[in-house]
């Protein structure tokens, strides 16, 4: 029963190193979890329905959400050093967005540097793992996703109210009055 649960949870693993990811990958896949790998925070962003805009406004790039429900993304585990953008700049796009806010995040690193670490999780990732990441470090992860898959459930039931709320007291339904 435990197994049927957990092969619904999707994870996105982003790092450049080849290497690092087919372990992640096969970590998680022991797990049970469905699995995408990427090798850059702008393949992420991409597969996420982020992408960075062209056009720069005061000088500063400017993300623009597309329809977010084709991927169902539980989590995202990435590398913390990658070129170009770094896990901490992926946390922080994915953290600004208002439909990928609450998906959990977790960086991992080979580097144990504290003040990066601490910015990590300031900024709102779940956990920080040291590499090489350890079936231990990925046994860490079903609670957020857990927490996870309960938000998600929360607000899902939050639109279900409104959207009834809504059409028992909108303005265009007439309503039987007694007669005395």
């Amino acid at each position: 029963m435990a197994m049927a649960l957990e092969t619904q949870f999707h994870v996105l693993a982003v790092d450049d190193s080849l290497i690092d990811r087919m372990l992640i990958e096969r970590l998680l896949k022991t797990s049970s979890f469905n699995v995408t790998t990427v090798d850059s925070a702008t393949k992420a962003l991409k597969f996420l329905g982020l992408v960075e805009d062209e056009l720069r406004n005061f000088e500063s790039s400017v993300a623009s959400e597309i329809h977010q429900d084709v991927v169902d993304v539980n989590l995202i585990i990435t590398d913390y050093c990658m070129p170009g953008m770094t896990g901490y700049d992926l946390l922080r796009k994915i953290k600004e967005s208002k439909s990928l806010k609450n998906i959990p995040v977790v960086i991992m690193s080979s580097e144990n540097v504290p003040s990066r670490i601490n910015r990590c999780l300031e900024e709102g990732a779940e956990e920080f793992f040291l590499k090489p990441v350890q079936q231990a470090d990925v046994n860490k992860l079903k609670p957020h996703l857990m927490k996870s898959k309960s938000k998600e459930e929360n607000e899902e039931s939050l639109k279900n109210k409104r959207k009834d709320m809504e059409e028992i007291y909108s303005p265009n339904k007439t309503r039987l009055r007694c007669s005395s």
